[in-house]
């Protein structure tokens, strides 16, 4: 059988990252679309792992926390009656928190939007934390317990809460509706004024819905199974964090949050890939 070469996967896994289908990528390279299907699975369940291990003890002092969208095989609506309740169809939820200084996203969550959910989330974050920080959160209730049972009295939270004008009559479906205002409220500690803000987490849901096929609308991009919408989006935050040098910092998030010290390429996540993969077969 013909082992595809580290350069051959990176370049695959680079292809994913820039938002391009399996189907295209196969077309692309001549792998076949159970390789490309195999790659994001091991690549997947690696990045995890990996960073689930490195993202710990982290300086971050002003995060920001938020959800985007998404769906798996259908929407919510058209979910048929006998499935209804079932996790790995229909809407889902990616919860994602992002460090407003170094860029870098600590933790993140793929879940529906429930309180449970909420909780699940947090605390898996305060566990990567250094110290005391400020937290800004959308205006998304379940946000209030899940912060209060993970953090107690030790951190500064604020919720933003966004004011938006009535839907304008023959608006399409997809258009935003307008932002007229927004509402702060400091909810635990004394968070700075100046920090209580959503904007980078909201930008970072954008590039997420700009950079991951599965998340573009109107398509049939969207991911067919749970586990596969996980793993990309797992080799997702590894670029991002690991690869991706930021506009603002001039180096990746992880080297401003001083996780490592040197800039990682899509090579270089092979490599971990492969090594876990050898860990796997030992």
């Amino acid at each position: 059988m013909n082992r595809l070469t580290t350069e051959e996967r990176a370049r695959i896994l680079g292809l994913m990252i820039e938002g391009m289908a399996i189907r295209a990528i196969s077309r692309q390279t001549g792998a076949s679309k159970n390789t490309i299907v195999k790659l994001l699975r091991d690549a997947g369940r690696a990045c995890s792992e990996y960073q689930d291990k490195t993202l710990r003890n982290l300086p971050c002092k002003h995060l920001q926390l938020d959800e985007i969208w998404s769906f798996v095989a259908m929407e919510a609506k058209n979910v048929p009656e006998a499935r209804k309740g079932e996790f790995d169809i229909g809407d889902v939820w990616t919860w994602t928190a992002i460090d407003a200084d170094t860029k870098l996203i600590p933790s993140w969550l793929v879940a529906d939007r429930s309180g449970e959910a909420a909780k699940q989330f947090v605390a898996d974050l305060a566990t990567r934390l250094a110290g005391r920080v400020q937290i800004t959160s959308d205006g998304h209730r379940p946000y209030l317990q899940a912060i209060d049972d993970a953090f107690g009295i030790d951190v500064d939270y604020a919720m933003l809460e966004k004011i938006y004008a009535a839907p304008i009559e023959g608006q399409t479906r997809y258009s935003p509706p307008v932002c007229v205002g927004a509402k702060r409220r400091e909810i635990t500690g004394k968070p700075d004024p100046a920090h209580i803000s959503t904007s980078f987490a909201e930008r970072s849901n954008l590039s997420i819905r700009m950079g991951l096929r599965r998340f573009t609308r109107l398509t049939n991009a969207f991911s067919k199974k749970l586990e596969n919408h996980v793993y990309g989006l797992s080799i997702y935050f590894m670029h991002y964090n690991f690869c991706r040098i930021h506009q603002t910092t001039r180096v990746t998030p992880a080297m401003a949050a001083g996780v490592i010290n040197k800039l990682w390429d899509m090579t270089d996540v092979v490599r971990m890939v492969e090594a876990w993969e050898r860990e796997q077969h030992e």
